[in-house]
């Protein structure tokens, strides 16, 4: 089971790069705005209700997809790196993916030009 994980800054091009990799891969792509978008048809992102579904929604999904036959996946997240709580979350999702047979982790940064 592999994951990758695919950070950088807003509109970096994040999402292209994990569809182009999908497209080259047997892996599946979960771009952060897919939670984000279903999500804030109900509560803003930046509310306490947002971001709790926001996180219950990735969670399950990560967590299905860890214990599934699929290859894997690609996400992406912007990622703060002077917040010890991201830094806590990229881990999370890192021993996830490793704790499972054949797990593999990888990071890809992206920045502007």
């Amino acid at each position: 089971m592999k994951l990758v994980l695919i950070f950088g800054p807003q509109a970096v091009g994040k999402m292209t790069v994990g569809q182009e990799l999908a497209k080259l891969t047997d892996l599946k792509l979960f771009h952060n705005h897919m939670t984000i978008d279903l999500v804030s048809h109900f509560f803003d992102y930046g509310t306490k209700e947002g971001q709790r579904l926001v996180n219950l929604f990735r969670q399950e999904i990560f967590e299905e997809v860890s214990k599934s036959n699929l290859a894997g996946m690609i996400f992406t997240y912007v990622w703060a790196f002077n917040s010890q709580g991201d830094w806590d979350y990229v881990n999370q999702l890192k021993e996830l993916f490793l704790n499972q047979e054949g797990g593999r982790f990888a990071l890809w940064s992206l920045k502007r030009m």
